[in-house]
């Protein structure tokens, strides 16, 4: 079997395929399901922006980015609150102001 892009593009969704079966039938696999979906259709959204088909390739990948930001909403809200926490902290160090 020779490996080239529609081979490597095969094996990757008979393996999100088989991942799919295997949730359904009671086989879980956690909470990687929830992430492998918008990972795949970031991936699909990147070939179909390769091969030429622009806009669907772009819709597709687009929706893949929305979908995953959404997973890692409560990783971008812990960053963010630790960013406040800290330049708080700095503007409050930056002050020296003595009473």
């Amino acid at each position: 079997m020779k490996l080239d892009g529609k081979s490597g593009f095969a094996i990757l969704l008979i393996g999100c395929g088989a991942l799919i079966l295997l949730n359904k039938i009671g086989f879980h696999m956690g909470g990687l399901m929830g992430y492998l979906i918008p990972i795949a259709m970031i991936a699909l959204g990147y070939f179909g922006i390769q091969s030429g088909r622009k806009i669907l390739g772009g819709i597709v990948l687009l929706l893949g980015i929305l979908i995953l930001i959404g997973k890692f909403s409560w990783l971008i809200g812990l960053i963010i609150a630790f960013a406040m926490i800290a330049y708080g902290a700095s503007m409050l160090k930056g002050t020296g102001r003595s009473y």
